[in-house]
């Protein structure tokens, strides 16, 4: 079966009856909190000797029976017994399905990365009533700035609206680097404290994603050159394609309210004050001459075209770092386009 939406956090305080669950996605760090919520719900922590045991891919992918073996294992001290498998894949799909033909109660935790629907290990889990799979993507939108605002509330430290916008144009990508940057900023303000835009600054270590913002700007003001240039920063610091493409249809989104609200009318400075998420002012210029640039009729037809780019980089074998390139040329040469005209 799937578990979306609000079922999920229930589902890892308590799995029920489930046999095994399969956490995929592109979200490695959201993959592993989940899979340790599992653990720690069935066994009582993550690390108990008796009651967790750590199968790694290989061995479980060298020896079919391995998974089944470990199902079928008593712990010594009595409670339920969790088999964890990180990093699996689609050809762990028999192992798994053995393992969880196994008589007994223990949990089989498997994490993995992108999986199709018509992927086997995921078809496994999706199928079975006794079995789970639940997707684990980065946080987009007012997800993310909820989850943001959550954490740092957890954390004991309040957040100002723009530094908000600012965190989540800056993190989402994994749930873990976003965790590890938020309890950093927390530190730096101090209990009780707020944290602004020049905090976001000073401490968030996302040099992937400044480059990434000034590929984007330069890229919607019709630059293509400097586009290019920061866009090839921020890959060699680790940008993802697929969160390129992300980026730049949250970057048009934006764009397309600017334009829906007529901010093209206004000074860049006001415009850029006024733009939700506002823009900063090394941006002020680029975002002037992107809404001189472009139209909303545009601004669609591109959208259009990046949504189609993103499920391109999804597909197995795609060169998806060429695709998020070309597709961040190709927002530059119709700004550039619509400049000249």
């Amino acid at each position: 079966m799937k578990v979306e939406g609000a079922r999920i956090s229930t589902f890892l305080r308590n799995p029920g009856a489930a046999r095994g669950v399969l956490l995929h996605g592109e979200d490695e760090g959201l993959r592993r909190e989940r899979a340790e919520a599992l653990v720690v719900a069935v066994a009582g922590a993550r690390d108990d000797p008796f009651r967790v045991s750590v199968v790694p891919r290989e061995a479980a992918a060298a020896d079919p029976g391995r998974l089944a073996g470990e199902m079928a294992a008593i712990s010594m001290m009595g409670g339920r017994r969790a088999v964890w498998v990180r990093d699996a894949t689609n050809t762990l799909a028999a192992a798994a399905e053995a393992a969880l033909a196994v008589p007994g109660d223990s949990l089989l935790v498997i994490e993995a990365g992108s999986l199709r629907p018509a992927d086997k290990l995921r078809a496994l889990f999706e199928r079975r009533a006794d079995a789970a799979a639940i997707g684990c993507w980065p946080e987009t939108g007012a997800d993310l700035r909820t989850s943001i605002a959550a954490t740092l509330k957890e954390l004991g430290v309040g957040v100002d609206t723009d530094a908000l916008a600012w965190l989540s144009d800056h993190l989402g990508a994994d749930r873990g680097i976003t965790r590890r940057e938020l309890e950093k900023l927390a530190l730096a303000v101090g209990p009780g404290g707020r944290v602004d835009v020049a905090s976001c600054e000073a401490v968030v270590g996302d040099h992937a994603t400044l480059d990434l913002d000034a590929a984007l700007f330069a890229a919607a003001a019709g630059d293509l050159p400097r586009a290019d240039r920061a866009l090839r920063l921020a890959i060699a610091e680790g940008a993802n394609p697929v969160a390129i493409v992300r980026a730049a249809l949250r970057h048009l989104q934006r764009l397309d309210l600017a334009l829906a609200e007529e901010l093209d009318r206004l000074s860049p400075k006001e415009a850029a004050r006024r733009a939700r998420p506002a823009v900063f002012f090394r941006h002020e210029q680029d975002f002037a001459r992107a809404l001189a640039s472009w139209t909303r009729p545009r601004v669609v037809a591109i959208g259009d075209r990046l949504l189609a780019a993103e499920a391109a980089c999804k597909t197995t074998g795609a060169p998806d770092a060429l695709i998020a390139a070309r597709a961040v040329q190709e927002i530059a040469r119709t700004a550039s386009a619509a400049r000249r005209g």
